[in-house]
């Protein structure tokens, strides 16, 4: 796993987007970090995805598989979840998502 960084430029992460309730995200994995992946395709814990050379805020939760493109990783969050939570961590029990 150690060229795991020299692909952290060709991770693609889109504009955030969200509905009443969170804010939602995709990023998209370089065909030389795919081999990295879960297989069968599955959600990935916080530490798997920050494994694979995902950087992003607190909060982030891969949420779903998109089967035809497991590549394409599916990220939501709690609305306003760094206005909130400006330490990045909410208090025990205190999230809705």
């Amino acid at each position: 796993m150690a060229d795991i960084t020299k692909y952290a430029e060709e991770i693609y992460y889109s504009e955030r987007y969200s509905d009443d309730d969170c804010e939602y995200r995709h990023v998209a994995l370089p065909e030389g970090l795919r081999k990295y992946l879960p297989n069968p395709p599955r959600l990935m814990s916080e530490d798997e995805w920050r494994g694979l050379g995902v950087r992003q805020s607190p909060g982030w939760e891969h949420y779903m598989v998109h089967e035809p493109e497991p590549h394409v990783l599916l990220f939501k969050r709690e609305k306003d979840f760094q206005v909130k939570y400006p330490l990045g961590v909410p208090a025990l029990n205190s999230r809705k998502v």
